[in-house]
């Protein structure tokens, strides 16, 4: 175990020591891949619950001295002091620690036990880029503080706050940091703010670190601020709060071998199998860690690995491996029993995004499979599309990746790609925010009351047309007047918790007399992968099933099939007579997502919650699950309804329409670029629409458009009649 220092660092740049490169040679014999390394160099229903019982205070103490003991140990703890005095001086510290140093659990808590010991009055706010992350934390550092979970120390993610009166430490996503920032505009509560994981550069830590320079030059000279990161930026975020001094802490690390490919691999996921498999024969007992870009490859491996896993372990008397996923659109409990150890001839094999790359630790790693590849979506600014891709990583995720397999002993990496392609990547991540569409953190920064949105002090600039591309986007739903300032119905907008164009069709539901449909149809966009892909052989039978089941789909599109799902799942599946496994059953037949819908169910009950309060209706009453009103007929039979709805979307999706030719093409309203209608759609093989309008338009082979709705030409004209004119020009 190497040494652990903690220095001060000015600007001087830190070389890390090359890892020794190893090569991997992939062997066919007798049509089975034999994958060689060589060593060159050396549910159930209330799954999601969580269940936190009262303990005593006498075995919460016990607890708590035992894992003293492991704090310890924890180079952050060994130099607290050092660490401690530096940060009590300086109103701005950023903090660079290293994988396993126990920057996320120690920090917070030695500044916890200063504001005790000094009587200061004021919280600490710990941030975390994932809910997951900030669930595990604060689960851990309760432990270590001797408390239960919503005591002194709690979390507060989307659908889940455990804070109380008497918290004092909360880890919290960014997100929910954004929105305290949007009620409190000086974020009184709090007399210290920790960014963690700030190297991840999300577009909501990117906000928050503008915010918090604002804030501390004008009203909250008081507040500080600590800036955490697990790779070397320092002087970026150094430079931005006017050269703030800058602590590094080695981590706890051991040795990791590193082996690549000597050819690329064409199928990441057979590749993965089949290295994991090789090393459940080849290698001592511990649990083996692989990096996915997604979760449909995710979802792939875990069931192929399902069905083997007894096979090869009979056949091979080698241990039993127990797959498991790990991804954000988990649900807690799921994603819980990831970090539980397995006991017997077992060892876990756990599939995850990049989630586990630095933001949580799953004890027990001994070995990493890293594919290097992530999938990000990207947003075009000039032509108003997302593209979903899967890139490459960079080099600083590699080492975060392989970090992984030294936490706790020596460790294997074993990378599938070639040494020459991994000297090939970018040096750091590129900043979410130069990828990504600024309309949201735009409309915040005018709820906040920033005037001047270009010369705001961001921590990234997204890019003047990036700017410019969202401030027309907002002034086109309303949001902004003629003179850029937020409007009434701005400000409406900024408080739902939903992108600004969904924000604007509840607005108009609510004026329109269909709110409660709409936000079952926004809860159901609002989940990834609700409706999944069916394999190239259940394909025709899946989509005949849904297109039988969704009269009103049928005709007019995937917004209307979304609601008549919605309607089974939860007003005829919702009844006490339907048991989970019926849903669960119902969701398979039709390729839908069990655990989505229950997201929906969520999101459904919180838009509600919001929407009563917003437009004062007291009819979004708040029933639990299947204890709404009878639907007093189904969606389908009522085309006025429907119309409504879909022109409520129209308002928000304006400029997302496409006219249809004579040719059964379509050419869009604002660019009259051809644009096809995605395979997935319930009208892909509708050829006889007027015009269509779609809530994504995303490139792959070429422009498709996705969750697609038939649209009246009358009802474009009424819509722009409104007032939510398209847009003739092409920008």
């Amino acid at each position: 175990m190497g040494s652990t220092k903690v220095n001060q660092i000015t600007n001087e740049k830190r070389v890390r020591a090359k890892v020794h490169p190893f090569k991997r040679k992939q062997l066919n014999n007798g049509g089975k891949t034999v994958v060689k390394f060589h060593d060159k160099g050396s549910d159930d229903e209330n799954d999601d619950e969580r269940d936190y019982k009262m303990h005593d205070k006498h075995a919460l103490k016990i607890k708590a001295s035992k894992l003293l003991e492991v704090r310890k140990t924890l180079p952050v703890y060994q130099n607290k002091e050092l660490i401690m005095k530096n940060l009590v001086k300086n109103p701005v510290t950023i903090l660079i620690g290293e994988t396993g140093s126990g920057k996320s659990t120690q920090i917070p808590q030695f500044l916890l036990d200063h504001l005790y010991a000094t009587k200061q009055h004021g919280s600490i706010a710990v941030t975390q880029p994932r809910r997951v992350a900030a669930i595990n934390l604060a689960t851990r550092v309760a432990s270590e503080h001797g408390c239960n979970v919503g005591q002194q120390i709690g979390y507060s993610v989307r659908f889940d706050n455990t804070t109380s009166s008497k918290t004092r430490l909360k880890y919290l996503t960014d997100g929910m940091l954004l929105r305290e920032l949007m009620m409190n505009k000086t974020l009184k509560e709090y007399s210290v703010i920790i960014i963690d994981e700030a190297h991840e550069r999300t577009v909501l830590t990117d906000l928050i670190l503008g915010f918090l320079k604002s804030l501390i030059e004008g009203p909250r000279p008081d507040l500080k601020i600590i800036v955490m990161s697990a790779t070397l930026q320092a002087e970026r975020f150094s430079a931005f709060f006017h050269e703030a001094p800058v602590i590094f802490v080695e981590g706890r690390k051991f040795d990791v071998s590193q082996y690549y490919l000597t050819a690329p691999s064409d199928d990441i996921v057979n590749s993965i199998i089949t290295t994991v498999v090789q090393l459940n024969q080849g290698e001592p007992l511990g649990d083996i860690l692989c990096f996915l870009p997604g979760q449909e490859e995710i979802d792939k491996a875990v069931l192929i690995m399902e069905k083997i896993s007894p096979i090869i372990h009979k056949e091979y008397s080698v241990p039993l491996m127990i797959p498991l996923p790990l991804y954000a659109a988990l649900p807690p409990a799921r994603q819980g029993i990831v970090f539980a150890p397995v006991k017997g001839f077992k060892r876990k094999i756990i599939f995850s995004t990049n989630i586990a790359e630095t933001s949580v630790t799953v004890s027990g790693v001994k070995y990493v499979v890293d594919s290097g590849l992530r999938k990000v979506k990207v947003w075009r600014h000039q032509l108003g599309l997302a593209t979903l891709l899967t890139v490459p990583i960079s080099q600083a995720s590699a080492e975060q990746r392989s970090g992984r397999a030294g936490r706790e002993s020596e460790g294997k990496c074993y990378r599938l790609f070639c040494e020459k392609d991994f000297k090939k990547l970018p040096a750091q991540s590129e900043p979410e925010i130069a990828r990504s569409d600024v309309t949201s953190p735009v409309l915040m920064l005018k709820r906040y009351g920033v005037k001047d949105i270009v010369n705001w002090s961001w921590f990234e600039y997204p890019g003047k047309d990036a700017l410019v591309m969202a401030l027309q986007e907002l002034y086109q739903l309303g949001a902004l007047d003629d003179f850029g300032d937020i409007t009434q119905k701005g400000e409406q907008m900024a408080l739902l918790p939903v992108q600004p164009h969904l924000s604007s069709v509840l607005i108009q539901a609510s004026q329109s007399n269909c709110l409660e449909d709409v936000i079952d149809i926004v809860s159901c966009l609002s989940v990834e992968n609700l409706l999944m892909n069916p394999l190239p052989e259940q394909r025709d039978e899946v989509n005949e099933r849904r297109l039988m089941l969704c009269n009103g789909g049928k005709k007019y599109g995937d917004l209307i099939m979304m609601k008549e799902l919605f309607d089974v799942y939860f007003y005829q599946l919702g009844k006490g007579s339907s048991s989970a496994s019926e849903r669960q059953a119902w969701c398979k037949e039709l390729c839908l997502s069990y655990r989505g819908f229950k997201n929906v169910v969520k999101i459904r009950n919180q838009l509600r919650i919001y929407c009563s309060r917003l437009f004062q209706d007291k009819t979004l009453t708040l029933k639990d699950d299947g204890e709404d009103d009878e639907l007093s007929e189904g969606i389908s039979e009522n085309s006025e309804q429907i119309g409504r709805i879909l022109k409520c979307f129209l308002v928000g999706f304006s400029k997302n329409t496409a006219i249809g030719m004579p040719d059964r093409s379509y050419r869009t309203v604002t660019t009259g670029e051809p644009i096809s209608v995605h395979p997935s759609s319930m009208l892909f093989l509708n050829k006889s629409c007027p015009s269509i309008m779609y809530i994504e338009y995303v490139f792959t082979t070429k422009g498709y458009a996705r969750n697609v709705s038939r649209m009246e030409l009358e009802w474009l004209q009424d819509v722009i009649v409104n007032g939510a004119t398209v847009a003739k020009e092409k920008i």
